[in-house]
């Protein structure tokens, strides 16, 4: 699953160079960078860890704000990041349960014969179906 969502970068107000980062839907959500490029690391890190505590957690992820409506203190700029969660958490998440599901014999045979990956599908489906109520 890829999210994005805006996050506003800050220059270090003594001139070195450096960027705090803020995340206006991921209350709490800060880092920084000496250089802008670190700042963009650290921040596509700390949302992509501020997120998956969220969802090990069982809670909901706040939708991203529209990139217009996100209003930035003086001298702060908006830029849009993205999260990669499923590599985020393939590296650095602790949980993962097994459910077990019952589809059509004729279904499992198609997906087969297309190499789909179940787990996939389904936290896919999972996620699109709670991000739509």
């Amino acid at each position: 699953m890829k999210l994005i969502y805006p996050a506003v970068f800050y220059p270090f107000s003594d001139g070195s160079g450096g960027y705090t980062v803020e995340f206006p839907d991921l209350p709490g959500c800060v880092t920084e960078g000496n250089d802008l490029e670190e700042a963009f690391e650290m921040a596509i890190d700390a949302a992509s860890g501020w997120v998956l505590d969220e969802l090990e957690e069982g809670n909901e992820i706040p939708k991203a704000s529209a990139y217009a409506d996100v209003k930035p203190r003086e001298n702060g700029q908006v830029n849009i990041v993205l999260l990669d969660m499923d590599k985020y958490a393939e590296q650095y998440g602790e949980k993962a349960v097994r459910k077990n599901v019952t589809i059509p014999a004729w279904l499992n045979t198609f997906a087969e014969k297309r190499k789909i990956n179940f787990s996939q599908v389904l936290q896919e489906a999972i996620l699109a179906k709670t991000q739509k109520a």
